[in-house]
């Protein structure tokens, strides 16, 4: 699944190529958009922005586009007459602007029409996720005391790793992160919150913020060094201590990396 950084990276080349400029056809949405009617050719795209792994497209008629990337979709931006990278059948919007650029976005799960501030309609789910999201790490500043009050409504038993990764603490980490997170503060991913103080939950979080907006602007990420310390380097030696890094399967397929010296894990209670 695209990080924080990621989408923020394409939130920046959607709004260069089409902030400002109208549609020179309907846009098609290929997909069931709960009834609406896409925005029409002439419609200007007045914004795009990132809300943490989400982005929306913003239209002069007030509607916008919302999408999620998961695991499998993505954006592309093509010139005129510009041969498409990916197969055509998995388009799953479409959207043209009056000077030949083309933005296709591939294979999103969610993708959804509405209207700005549209209060008419039950939520739907991909609205659920956006109403909830805690403040995003992406953005230079952040409120780090609702993020840490967030943190403290969580169950006590929550592992760390599970924390990061919830979008309603904080938006923009995923599974990279989370490793480069636990391992730069010397905490193991699996710590429940329970047992770390405020000040060390503060910290991490400040850790994942400063690692996403120092990635905002590159595809190649870095979080230590020239690349990353551990995301990815099972068995290879920790950049600390040499210490094999160990790597962990969870039932969501998410695998966590991370140093067993320099983060050991918490001692199970006997009791």
């Amino acid at each position: 699944m695209p990080e924080g950084d990621t989408i923020f990276r394409t939130a920046a080349r959607l709004r260069a190529a089409l902030v400002g400029k109208r549609l020179a056809a309907q846009l098609e949405v290929r997909r069931d958009t709960r009834g609406r009617r896409a925005p029409e050719a002439g419609t200007e795209v007045t914004a795009v922005e990132a809300n943490g792994k989400h982005l929306l497209v913003h239209f002069g008629d007030g509607q916008v586009l919302h999408t999620h990337m998961q695991m499998t979709g993505a954006w592309d931006v093509y010139g005129p007459g510009e041969r498409w990278r990916r197969p055509g059948h998995t388009a799953r919007v479409v959207l043209r602007v009056d000077d030949g650029t083309t933005a296709v976005c591939f294979g999103a799960p969610i993708v959804e029409l509405r209207r700005a501030g549209d209060r008419d309609r039950p939520s739907t789910r991909a609205v659920r996720m956006l109403e909830h999201l805690g403040p995003d790490l992406c953005l230079d500043a952040v409120d780090y005391a609702d993020v840490l009050a967030r943190v403290a409504a969580l169950p006590p038993e929550t592992e760390l790793g599970t924390a990061l990764l919830d979008q309603r603490v904080a938006a923009g980490i995923g599974n990279v992160f989370k490793s480069e997170t636990c391992w730069a503060e010397r905490v193991s991913p699996f710590t429940p919150v329970r047992d770390l103080d405020d000040a060390t939950r503060r910290r991490l979080y400040e850790t994942a913020h400063a690692q996403l907006t120092g990635n905002r602007t590159t595809p190649r990420r870095t979080t230590h060094g020239s690349g990353l310390a551990v995301y990815g380097k099972a068995r290879r030696p920790c950049p600390r201590c040499r210490t094999p890094i160990a790597a962990r399967r969870d039932e969501s397929g998410r695998t966590t990396y991370w140093c067993p010296t320099c983060q050991p894990e918490p001692v199970a209670d006997a009791s």
